[in-house]
């Protein structure tokens, strides 16, 4: 497949993903960390196009979290996964994935295998631990059944939605899950021997 058929999309939330940021820590500060972190590690990705989702009014954010090089995908304010991957297949990507902007050590594997259940299921999803998703992939243009499920990646019953929605079972692949940081207690989860989430290791570490 060729690279320009994929892509992957950080989506920034609005208002800013600021629900876990911890005392004493300015809560902008933490959610561009976070958002970062999230780039940077699909910046690196072999055979996928790196995006940035955002709604206008965050496009500056999006331009300064981000390489030069990375698309930058306008979408309504407010607006959720499914959105995102519409906007990706209407750039004539054949696949996509959106990434939670709040999953700063989200190792690389993570985004790859829902890329990986693509080659057999129309969709793919990585959950949360807590509940939603960590990463949402689909075969684009997005298949009837996900538009109809309304799910996003904040969705608290995700997973059981899709596999409520999905047509037959091999539409759907379930992939490992990931931690998102939407409390302040979830700080504690961040494990300091994973590599990348620099910017939020920088943030946390008072420098």
């Amino acid at each position: 497949m060729d690279v320009a058929e994929r892509a992957v999309a950080l989506l920034l939330d609005r208002p800013a993903a600021t629900a876990g940021c911890p005392p004493g820590i300015d809560a902008a500060a933490f959610a561009q960390a976070l958002a970062e972190d999230v780039a940077d590690l699909i910046s690196d990705l072999p055979g996928l196009d790196p995006a940035v989702a955002c709604s206008p009014d965050r496009r500056a954010d999006a331009a300064a979290g981000s390489w030069p090089t990375t698309l930058l995908v306008e979408v309504p304010p407010a607006a959720g996964a499914l959105a995102v991957l519409e906007a990706l297949a209407e750039r004539g990507y054949g696949q996509g994935a959106v990434v939670a902007p709040d999953a700063p050590d989200l190792p690389a594997l993570m985004v790859a295998k829902p890329f990986s259940g693509l080659a057999t299921a129309s969709v793919a999803a990585a959950p949360a631990d807590g509940g939603g998703l960590v990463v949402l992939a689909s075969r684009l243009p997005v298949p009837g059944w996900l538009a109809a499920s309304g799910v996003d990646l904040d969705t608290a019953a995700a997973v059981q939605r899709l596999r409520a929605a999905a047509p037959g079972r091999r539409d759907l692949v379930i992939t490992q899950g990931w931690r998102r940081l939407r409390d302040p207690g979830d700080i504690a989860s961040l494990d300091p021997g994973l590599e990348g989430w620099e910017a939020t290791r920088a943030l946390l570490s008072g420098r």
